[in-house]
């Protein structure tokens, strides 16, 4: 199991936390060695559908070294236990619990919840978290960071749903004061899934890199 502080940094050094489900293993795998292939070394997979976890495991079977695979949309204990179970090296959750909260404390992993409103980032600190994911970014916005930021100091922030393969916002969202930035539609397109061009999804990756660096 990977430290937790070594997955936190990388997910800031990285800039960008990739994020994905397709019901099919070989889809699956496939974007996951595409992304690798492009310098990603952290993604969240995420448990939205029934084949969630056989892909999870298939995906932590392949060999690709010095990937960690964390798991997200993760709302209850037992889906916490299941996946940890499934060697998931960190979790994401899309909200505050504190029954996931416990789970991930027993097992030390670093927990990424899910917040909308100062209360809950508060709340997700009280629990421990030291990563918070603003979600859904589309609805916050740029500006909410730069409100809020200064309130939790020391505390990183990541938006998901929403971010752009756009410079001026990816630039805007780290002006604004965020670590990371998740990206799941907008980089891991249908077109791209439909088309199986893992090929484009390669050129993408970097070009969503190139554009993180050039917001730092």
């Amino acid at each position: 199991m990977t430290d937790k502080k070594f997955i936190q940094d990388s997910i800031v050094k990285q800039g960008i936390l990739p994020l994905f489900y397709n019901q099919s293993t070989e889809v699956s795998i496939a974007i996951t060695q595409k992304l690798y292939e492009a310098g990603i070394r952290v993604i969240e997979y995420t448990n939205r559908g029934e084949a969630a976890i056989a892909n999870f495991r298939a995906l932590k079977k392949l060999d690709l070294p010095g990937l960690m695979l964390g798991i997200g949309t993760i709302k209850s204990a037992d889906e916490a236990e299941a996946f940890i179970d499934a060697g998931a090296d960190f979790l994401i959750s899309p909200l505050v619990s504190h029954k996931v909260a416990a789970v991930v404390h027993k097992h030390n992993l670093l927990w990424i919840p899910g917040c909308m409103t100062p209360t809950e980032i508060h709340e997700a600190q009280e629990l421990g978290a030291t990563f918070v994911k603003l979600f859904p970014a589309n609805v916050l916005g740029q500006g909410f960071v730069s409100a809020v930021k200064e309130l939790f100091p020391g505390l990183l922030m990541m938006p998901t749903g929403g971010v752009e393969m756009d410079q001026e916002n990816i630039s805007g969202w780290f002006k604004a004061g965020v670590s990371s930035v998740g990206m799941g539609s907008k980089l891991i397109t249908k077109e791209i899934i439909d088309n199986k061009a893992y090929d484009q999804l390669y050129t993408e990756t970097l070009r969503a890199l190139q554009m993180v660096a050039s917001a730092r």
